[in-house]
């Protein structure tokens, strides 16, 4: 077990407030139908929900943005919307949320990614997904790259977040790490399955297990492959860290000296795994924008990680909650 000052932990939490972290991704909306199962249709074997309330939330790299804003810092949100009832609902809850979206551009040839999730009695019952996962235009790819030119300068970090719904192409990707290696800007990365290897000299790469083994076309069944996994994805990303998230076992962290660190899950409940990984890197990149080593971003996004999965839906972890996580560690860990 590793442990770092927890007074260190709170000071971090209280150094993210107002740093510039740009979240580029792949934005979503979360609708959510809120009900309780009244009977098995006799249409088909399948429950019958009768809804009793809808809620909207932001989703994928809106709700990384979400977690990021959160915690106090300042999240600019990039990626691109259809124009349509989605696109215009995911607008109005960044305004609402006071994120600056001049970052967000409109593509009238693709629809905004809709996840539309029902709930009953605290369970989830089936997600119906709505999107356009083709790469975006040139004209969008343009207009990103020239957006993020001109924010570079302000930023403390940035996250690329992608969900392969055609918005982190290769041209994108590449762009985005050479501004950021101009500006020596810590650059981090939540991959997923295309384009995994084209995330070249990022500051911490974080695939989860299921990614990494696709990636390398392996299963990963005990420590030893896990860990020749990890250094694999360092030589060849060429990155400074890399942390593999391992879903109920933890955590797994690789730092730039070819330290290892197995970070165990805290999660004491789980009710609901959907939105963890964006707390995790919302918090990891917050951390290490703060001033904080990858190791102490590394637990903080852990702590998280435990607060979020104990609620039903993709919801942003709040700093009280998580100075409760901290307090709990440190009675925990003796410090």
């Amino acid at each position: 077990m590793h442990s770092v000052s927890t007074a260190r932990l709170a000071q971090l939490l209280e150094t993210m407030r107002g740093k510039k972290i740009a979240v580029v991704g792949d934005l979503m909306l979360d609708r959510y139908l809120w009900g309780s199962v009244v009977r098995i249709s006799p249409e088909a074997p399948v429950p019958v929900v009768e809804v009793e309330s809808e809620s909207e939330s932001l989703g994928g790299a809106a709700n990384v943005s979400n977690n990021i804003q959160s915690l106090g810092a300042q999240a600019i949100p990039v990626g691109v919307i259809g124009k349509d009832r989605n696109g215009q609902a995911l607008l109005e809850l960044a305004r609402k949320s006071d994120f600056p979206t001049e970052g967000i551009i409109t593509d009238p040839g693709r629809s905004t990614t809709l996840k539309a999730r029902v709930i009953a009695h605290s369970q989830h019952v089936v997600r119906v997904d709505r999107e356009t996962k083709q790469n975006i235009s040139a004209d969008a790819e343009k207009r990103i790259l020239t957006f993020m030119a001109g924010i570079f300068p302000q930023l403390d970090a940035v996250v690329l977040e992608d969900y392969n719904k055609g918005l982190l192409t290769p041209e994108l990707i590449s762009g985005i790490i050479a501004l950021a290696r101009k500006h020596d800007v810590s650059l981090t990365v939540d991959p997923k399955f295309d384009n995994f290897f084209a995330y070249q000299h990022a500051t911490v790469f974080k695939p989860n297990r299921k990614e990494t083994e696709e990636a390398f076309g392996m299963k990963i069944q005990n420590d030893p492959d896990l860990q020749k996994a990890t250094h694999r994805l360092k030589e060849r990303l060429h990155c400074e860290n890399v942390l593999i998230t391992l879903g109920e076992n933890g955590m797994l962290l690789l730092d730039a000296d070819g330290r290892e660190y197995r970070l165990p899950t805290r999660a004491q409940k789980v009710h609901d795994v959907s939105g963890a990984g964006d707390t995790v890197i919302g918090t990891l990149t917050a951390a290490l924008a703060a001033g904080g080593t990858i190791l102490e971003a590394a637990i903080l996004a852990n702590l998280a990680a435990s607060i979020v999965v104990a609620e039903i839906g993709a919801v942003p972890v709040h700093p009280q909650k998580l100075q409760c996580e901290i307090d709990k560690y440190a009675q925990e860990m003796n410090l």
